[in-house]
């Protein structure tokens, strides 16, 4: 039996066949049609997905509508240029890494200019699901996976050389950070769920969560023995 897609249908491979396009060209007026004609909504809506699907609401404009739109921007004049295909990562995968990446830096940013600014009981009450944070002293598991996961983020290109290796590891990293809202923790199960999500096979994948649990276990074990985790080490 053929694999169920699970690409939305606003992000296709013609999509993809676009966007090189728009990169191979260099006609301005060409590539502006393109970007208008078949480019910016997947965009658009890839940014709406990820905003709302990971719940990153700690924004320093006034509209979501307004962060949309400078995701998109972000994506148009820094990011669409560097997509090369033959690097082994689709289109779709490979911004959307862009996009998660970039929200959590953001979100983590202005969630430490609103600490400042008020409480954290006036911050939870503006922000749906809220997230825990490292304190000054010992934590707990769960406050550091979350930790331990946007530290990831932020080296991938450190652990990981190839693209389709980084698309993998962020979708491990994805599953850490909304680990809340998932009702499967098989093994099997969470294998299927990744390679539905990023196209890879099973080695390619294996190898991604040897690296990812090496880091973990170093990063973990190092805490331990420092005495700032309150758990029993792995």
């Amino acid at each position: 039996m053929a694999r169920k897609k699970s690409k939305a249908n606003y992000f296709t491979k013609e999509t993809e066949d676009y966007i090189v396009k728009y990169n191979n060209s260099t006609d301005s007026d060409y590539r502006a049609k393109i970007f208008t004609d078949h480019i910016y909504l997947p965009f658009y809506k890839l940014a709406e997905n990820i905003i709302h699907t990971f719940k990153f609401y700690y924004t320093d404009v006034e509209r979501i509508e307004d962060l949309k739109h400078e995701i998109v921007s972000v994506l148009l004049e820094e990011k669409i240029m560097k997509f090369d295909p033959t690097n082994g990562a689709k289109a779709y995968s490979y911004f959307g890494t862009i996009v998660k990446r970039w929200l959590i830096n953001y979100n983590n940013k202005n969630y430490k200019r609103l600490k400042q600014i008020g409480s954290f009981t006036e911050m939870e009450e503006s922000y749906e699901g809220g997230k825990q944070y490292v304190n000054d002293y010992q934590v707990t598991l769960s406050q550091f996976i979350d930790t331990w996961s946007e530290s990831v983020y932020e080296s991938l290109d450190d652990l990981f050389l190839k693209d389709n290796e980084k698309v993998i590891a962020d979708a491990v990293l994805t599953l850490f950070r909304t680990r809340h809202d998932i009702e499967i923790f098989k093994k099997k199960a969470l294998y299927i769920y990744i390679r539905e999500m990023t196209d890879c096979e099973t080695p390619h994948l294996t190898r991604v969560i040897s690296i990812l649990k090496e880091d973990f276990k170093k990063k973990y074990q190092n805490l331990y023995d420092q005495g700032l985790i309150t758990n029993k080490p792995l």
